[in-house]
């Protein structure tokens, strides 16, 4: 037991030996990481303290010739002074205060003024970078101005140049242009003066006046010539055009009055003095596309002028045809309204039709009205546009192609019921003579029996053709009614004829097989009896039942007779 209790205890005294080991080695190494920031801080620190401002401001001291360069030292001096006396020593005391807490092993209190230090470092490492920049950038501004100043000149000589190769181009601007550059040159005899005296504060507003008078130069030299000749030549030039086209096309009657032509003539020479004095003072603004908006307007004109002119083709061709139309459609109408009693007195129009009649006489008497109105403004016109002239006839047009067609759809109706009348006394003649022939082939045979019912369909399909006759003389017709009698009569008349056909076919067959029986009548056992049953069917009409009998018995004694009865019925018709 004595011994198992010492073994847990040396266990428990080397785990605790460990787990002190390891946060000794902990804290040690994060004790070491705070140790190599701070030493890291007091690098930058020192770095500060040893910046190259003091040679840099030591240069300024050299060019002290005026005041205003003075008081610029002045404030550098102070700042370098507050940043070498207050601001670093406040650094070496944070990072003292820093390693005073991390040799008290607050560590939560090091980090904390670690934070702060690297803020404060930071502001103080900006301060110095933003003083040294202007420091750094008053003594180089002479190399640099230098340079800048050649490129300058450089550019000048070139737009100079380029001025005095071609003067004639500025016209009347040639003496202002030619002071603007005598203001640039005055311009570097400034920024020499300025460099003789040291006064690098004034050179960069110098410098940057010089480079906006250079622009500005650039873009006279480059858009006068083309203002000039724009103002002087081109312009007017297209306005006298435009102008003789507009009143040579009003003297020949285009109403071109909705295009504004002489009141934008007169506002396009007021944009051209605006634009002549600006240009005078050098003042571009836009002046050069001013003008080329001004000319593309002035070329649109012509496009104008050429449109009206094709519009009034289009509109004196539609003119002319509508014209043409609308008489046609007047004599039409009228005729068709002087016979118009007439017609009603032959047909039984619908009230429908009559009315759409009256509508289209109505609508082609307005189209009239419309008409003489549109004549009336072609002739003193002066305001509307043929295209809005065009846009007017072709309403028109469609107005009379719909009442043309409405026009057309009753005479249509009109003249298809005097087709049906045509059609209906055709084929009257035509029934008749198919009754006609019926008759005559009844007459011609001279069957021993005609049924009562086919008397009945005889009276029936004469009456129909009465009844034809009798619509045909009622005025006026109803086409319905004659077109109804017709139908009923044909059909009646062609029943009875098929019925004659095969009535006088069936007796022909039946008496052809009796004639043809006979020759076995006394030779054949009760073929007597089958004849003469089949004669009485004859007699009394049965034609088809009188056939049928005769054949069947003959069928017996000779086969296929059928087919030559058939035959001697055929010979006969042929």
């Amino acid at each position: 037991m004595d011994n198992l209790t010492l073994i847990m205890f040396t266990l428990f005294v080397i785990c605790a030996g460990l787990a002190i080991g390891v946060l000794n080695f902990v804290q040690s190494r994060k004790i070491k990481r705070i140790k190599r920031t701070l030493e890291s801080l007091e690098v930058e620190k020192n770095k500060l303290a040893t910046s190259p401002i003091v040679p840099e401001l030591a240069k300024v001291e050299t060019y002290l010739n005026n005041e205003k360069l003075k008081a610029l030292y002045d404030e550098w001096s102070n700042r370098l002074k507050q940043i070498k006396e207050v601001q670093i020593p406040k650094l070496s005391d944070m990072i003292l205060d820093a390693e005073y807490s991390l040799s008290q092993m607050d560590y939560k209190s090091t980090t904390y003024k670690i934070a702060k230090l690297e803020m404060e470092l930071y502001k103080v490492r900006t301060n110095s970078e933003f003083l040294f920049g202007e420091i750094k950038d008053l003594t180089s501004s002479e190399e640099r101005s230098r340079t800048v100043i050649t490129t300058y000149k450089a550019r000048y000589r070139t737009l100079y140049q380029k001025f005095t190769d071609s003067k004639s181009e500025y016209g009347k601007y040639q003496d202002i242009i030619n002071n603007q550059f005598e203001v640039i040159a005055k311009k570097f005899e400034e920024f020499e003066n300025l460099m003789d005296n040291n006064d690098y504060t004034e050179i960069p507003n110098v410098l940057n006046k010089i480079d906006e008078l250079l622009n500005h130069i650039d873009v006279v030299t480059e858009e006068v010539p083309s203002i000039v000749l724009m103002i002087t030549s081109v312009l007017p030039h297209r306005i006298e055009e435009v102008l003789n086209t507009y009143h040579k096309m009003v003297e020949d009657g285009y109403p071109l009055n909705y295009l504004n032509v002489e009141y934008n003539v007169s506002e396009t020479d007021k944009r051209i003095k605006e634009i002549d004095e600006r240009t005078k003072k050098l003042d571009m603004n836009e002046s050069l596309m001013e003008l080329k908006a001004l000319m593309e307007y002035y070329d649109s004109l012509f496009n104008d002028f050429e449109k009206e002119k094709q519009d009034r083709k289009t509109y004196e061709e539609k003119l002319l045809a509508f014209n043409t139309k609308l008489t046609k459609m007047n004599s039409v109408v009228d005729e068709i309204f002087n016979q118009l009693d007439d017609i009603k007195n032959i047909y039984n129009l619908k009230d429908e039709d009559i009315t759409e009649l009256n509508n289209v006489k109505n609508e082609i008497g307005e189209l009239n009205t419309n008409f003489k109105v549109l004549q009336d403004h072609t002739k003193f016109n002066s305001t509307f546009a043929f295209s809005k002239l065009v846009k007017e006839i072709e309403a028109l047009s469609s107005t009379l192609a719909n009442s043309q067609e409405k026009f057309e759809g009753v005479l249509n109706e009109i003249g298809s019921m005097h087709d049906d009348e045509l059609r209906a006394r055709q084929q009257l003649e035509e029934i008749k003579m198919i009754l006609k022939d019926s008759k005559t082939q009844l007459r011609n045979y001279k069957l021993p029996f005609i049924p009562d019912s086919y008397y009945v369909e005889l009276d029936e399909a004469n009456t129909s053709i009465r009844e034809i006759v009798k619509e045909l003389d009622k005025k006026p017709i109803t086409i319905e009614v004659l077109n109804t009698r017709v139908d009923t009569a044909r059909d009646l008349v062609l029943k009875l004829y098929t019925k004659t056909k095969s009535m006088l076919k069936n007796a022909m067959f039946a008496e052809k097989a009796i004639i043809y029986g006979n020759r076995y009548r006394s030779s054949i056992d009760g073929l007597n009896k089958e004849l003469s049953a089949s004669e009485n069917l004859f007699l009394k009409g049965e034609y088809k039942k009188s056939f049928e009998i005769t054949v069947n018995a003959l069928n017996k004694i000779e086969p296929g007779i059928y087919n030559k009865i058939l035959e001697l019925y055929s010979s006969k018709e042929h």
